[in-house]
């Protein structure tokens, strides 16, 4: 297969769109040198376009160019800084379509999701161009004669994160966002399997009007790049969405410039339901949560409990409409499961499947490499799970449903709190005492009660435990890209 760069391969209205750079200081830089990393679709194979691997040079050169751009950055009121970011949103709304062909053609979500994804991303950009605004400090009561005290909040300064394949734009929106409405400025490193959504937005971030040096897109091997995020002490902030076992790395090199860290890491969310619950609704709620982008988000339902007195009926009506799924190519408009992002995530799909059931569980549908693509699973009910397999201990990132049985409340807790990670949980019940018992006594970040979607960009997200630390969105957010500085005054 050849991997000369096409003329606008996408079909886009915007071709300039499509980039095949790194976003340095306003500009777009091709590669220097012959080392690139191809970018194909994940559905067909079809190469789309390739991206530079930068140097440590070219990337130190980058965080430069951040340093030089910080203090003109913090010096502009919020009220300018987000007038830029609703220029920038603006733009992102004006391009959503094209937007969404790059994302869907490099990831494989339906389009219908891609879209979504782009509304959401800006969602974000829009909240915190507001919320740079409610910034406040405070003024302490003194305890001494003549002195005053007063907290102000300062914008932390060069910040740098890596995201993820999963939500190309949606994930660096959450961070790059409250980042810049602060008076900081970001770097960001986007997944080599999906950079040209990123680099689109930087197309978009120029004509908004955003300066050199506030928003950069860095490609290039993650090991390079993670190295100088998190060792280069001009990098004041590091960020990272990804896997648990990843971030602790990336955790212990920030250790050694005392970086503000903050870290949203894998997920092992349990989805119950009580035997009270409205079955319809709960149905749609899994359905929402478990299948959307393929089953690969950090908080979809990854072990679902059933209530042994509901557990016939409930899979009875999940399996008739998880078979109307329609699994294809992200761009068609019908499609409602595109394929996975790559090999090695549909051969650990099939491995943890088939050491299931071989343990004893039972498929009830699915299964099945779909014949549209060689990465398309046909979205898939296993029944009959339980903790002693592989599947229960695994994000599986997947469109895998696994069923757990239980009885008693207090022992679905247990189990459902029984994993190192803490960051999204659901359960579906209708009986008030319930609620309040079972919110408080699940140990997550996040909990959802009677819908399958939590994500917003006015509420916290973020886990605990080991899935990490730090929230992202909402109020809550803007403040980890803020230091607090303490003022003592003697007006004697």
């Amino acid at each position: 297969m050849s991997d000369k760069k096409p003329t606008n391969p996408l079909n886009l209205k915007n071709p300039k769109l499509l980039q095949q750079a790194s976003f340095i200081n306003n500009e777009f830089k091709p590669a220097k040198s012959s080392e690139t990393i191809a970018v194909h679709n994940p559905f067909n194979g079809k190469f789309i376009g390739s991206i530079p691997s930068l140097s440590v040079a070219e990337i130190e050169h980058a965080v430069d160019c951040a340093l030089m751009a910080q203090a003109d950055w913090a010096s502009k009121t919020a009220f300018a800084r987000a007038k830029i970011l609703h220029a920038w949103a603006d733009l992102i709304d004006a391009h959503k379509e094209d937007l969404a062909i790059i994302m869907t053609s490099e990831q494989g979500k339906p389009i219908k999701e891609s879209r979504g994804e782009i509304d959401y991303a800006c969602s974000y950009i829009r909240f915190f161009a507001e919320e740079g605004k409610r910034i406040y400090g405070d003024i302490l009561p003194a305890d001494k004669d003549g002195m005053r005290y007063i907290v102000l909040k300062q914008p932390v300064g060069v910040c740098a994160c890596i995201t993820p394949w999963n939500f190309p734009v949606a994930m660096f929106a959450r961070k790059v966002a409250p980042a810049l409405a602060s008076g900081s400025v970001m770097l960001v490193k986007p997944a080599s399997q999906t950079p040209f959504s990123a680099l689109a937005f930087g197309v978009l971030a120029v004509s908004a009007g955003l300066p050199k040096g506030v928003f950069q897109v860095i490609t290039g091997k993650a090991d390079t790049v993670g190295q100088v995020f998190t060792k280069n002490a001009n990098i004041a902030k590091f960020s990272f969405t990804g896997s648990t076992e990843v971030g602790k790395k990336l955790m212990a090199q920030c250790s050694q410039t005392v970086k503000k860290v903050s870290l949203e890491l894998g997920g092992n969310a349990p989805f119950i339901v009580f035997d009270d619950a409205n079955l319809d609704s709960a149905v749609d709620g899994l359905i929402a949560s478990k299948y959307r982008n393929a089953g690969q988000t950090c908080v979809c339902a990854n072990r679902i409990y059933l209530h042994t007195a509901i557990k016939d009926e409930f899979i009875k009506l999940y399996q008739q409409k998880v078979e109307q799924l329609i699994v294809g190519n992200g761009l068609d408009e019908t499609t409602d499961i595109g394929p996975l992002i790559n090999q090695a995530t549909m051969d650990k799909a099939l491995t943890l499947m088939q050491n299931a059931m071989d343990q004893g569980a039972t498929l009830v549908t699915g299964g099945q490499i779909h014949n549209r693509s060689k990465l398309c699973l046909t979205p898939t009910i296993l029944d009959n799970v339980n903790e002693n397999m592989d599947i229960a201990t695994t994000e599986i990132f997947a469109p895998i449903s696994a069923i757990y049985h239980f009885d008693d409340e207090k022992d679905v807790i247990r189990r459902a709190n029984d994993t190192i990670f803490g960051l999204a949980c659901y359960f579906y019940t209708n009986d008030l005492a319930r609620s309040w018992r079972v919110s408080q006594q699940l140990e997550y970040g996040m909990v959802g009660q009677n819908t399958g979607l939590i994500s917003t960009a006015v509420a916290p997200f973020g886990g605990i435990k080991q899935s990490g630390f730090g929230r992202e969105g909402s109020k809550y957010g803007i403040e980890e890209y803020l230091n607090l500085k303490y003022w003592a005054i003697n007006i004697d």
